[in-house]
């Protein structure tokens, strides 16, 4: 079964539109019909030629379009399929017909020239918001084919944002079909699915994920639900240290016990070398690591990647494996989010620097895109640290990711 919306997708290929902009909640059918009519399309109109497929990174790419894909039934009795990894290409046969499909990832500005050079005769973004404009401009300036469509998906932000401002604003003048996706476009989602993805966030990450809107990120970035704070420490499981380094800037670090799919921030270390008028070193700071791990037998600690002289430390120490942290502000501050909401992450209330700074962590409403005021982010960093480079491991089911 698929919805009017998700028939309008698979229409959008017939018609004399340029463009076709999907957004909307999480969930809500787009990518995987947009997958489907995308090839399809591809295969009806040309033959010989090569199509981008575009996402955040290479990685999600593959995740979220190409495995779903060429997994689906429709798809093989459709089509002879080979997707070669290495070259990241998905080549598509239908008799005599064939053509080749890249995959390209979209992460920053020195991405466009990933794509440069390229002779396109149609693209896919998923995810479009998360790609610089310089990204995507380039690869729709690839797009040189006669008869071209260009298809993009993605979930809500900023209303400030460029693909906002510059498509979805001006999509008649684009000559693109704009359809808006609600949860209950999704006929594969059952009443109690998304009862469970609803509680997954609050705040503007609920506006934008679960209603569909695009809204401006203000006043606290983290909505604390009481059950995320606790008195009560797990009697075992896996130990971590996660770090915020700062010289002059406070250095925040937490000591985490995980067991199953849950994790407690059970003590923690914060000094602030400008509070105290004194700057400690390296050294000192990796004194303090130890007696945070006590007894407890560490996987590793987790720090900010750019902390290259306290790494070099600790692992010439020894006593400590280092892992460098996915510095994702954005994701990672989504993803801490939802997991405090569910309470996958608590606090123990003994942690109080970092209880301290979720009550003062805020959005900067006055920029133009999402972003958090760099104060009293410290503990906040390296419990997203955390978040993003172990949980996201044991987690599997997190919207978006």
């Amino acid at each position: 079964m698929i919805s009017d919306k998700q028939k309008k997708i698979l229409a959008f290929g017939y018609s004399d539109y340029d463009a076709v902009i999907c957004d909307g909640a999480v969930r809500s059918g787009k990518t995987s019909i947009m997958a489907v009519a995308f090839v399809d399309w591809a295969m009806r109109e040309f033959s010989g030629v090569r199509f981008g497929i575009c996402g955040k990174t290479i990685e999600s790419c593959v995740k979220n379009i190409i495995i779903p894909f060429i997994s689906m039934s429709y798809a093989k009795r459709r089509y002879k399929l080979k997707w070669r990894r290495s070259d990241r290409v998905l080549e598509v046969w239908s008799g005599r017909v064939k053509n080749t499909f890249e995959v390209f990832g979209g992460k920053d500005e020195s991405s466009f020239a990933l794509i440069q050079g390229r002779t396109l005769a149609g693209l896919m973004l998923d995810e479009v918001v998360l790609m610089p404009q310089s990204f995507v401009m380039q690869a729709i300036a690839r797009c040189s084919v006669e008869g071209t469509k260009i298809w993009f998906s993605c979930n809500p932000e900023s209303p400030q944002h460029w693909f906002y401002k510059e498509w979805i604003l001006k999509h008649e003048e684009r000559n693109a079909l704009y359809l808006h996706f609600s949860m209950e476009d999704n006929p594969s989602l059952s009443k109690e699915t998304i009862k469970r993805y609803k509680s997954l966030y609050t705040g503007a990450f609920y506006q934008r994920y679960i209603e569909g809107k695009w809204t401006v990120a203000e006043g606290l970035v983290y909505d604390l639900p009481s059950g995320a704070v606790t008195d009560e420490i797990p009697s075992g499981g896996e130990y971590y240290i996660s770090c915020d380094y700062g010289t002059m800037n406070p250095f925040s670090a937490g000591l985490w016990c995980v067991s199953s799919d849950t994790a407690v921030r059970i003590s923690e270390y914060y000094y602030d070398g400008r509070a105290q008028k004194r700057q400690l070193t390296d050294l000192d700071y990796y004194d303090a690591l130890v007696r945070l791990a006590a007894d407890k037998p560490v996987r590793c600690v987790i720090i900010d990647p750019s902390a290259s002289s306290f790494i070099a430390l600790i692992r010439q120490k020894g006593q400590f494996r280092v892992k460098k942290a996915d510095n994702d502000v954005l994701s990672g501050i989504r993803r801490t989010a939802s997991y405090l909401q569910t309470e996958k992450i608590k606090i123990h209330s003994g942690c109080e620097n970092a209880i301290r700074e979720f009550g003062l962590y805020r959005w900067d409403c006055t920029a133009a895109c999402d972003k958090v005021i760099k104060e009293n982010d410290h503990a906040m960093d390296d419990i997203r640290y955390f978040c993003s480079t172990v949980m996201t491991k044991r987690l599997k089911h997190t919207p978006l990711d």
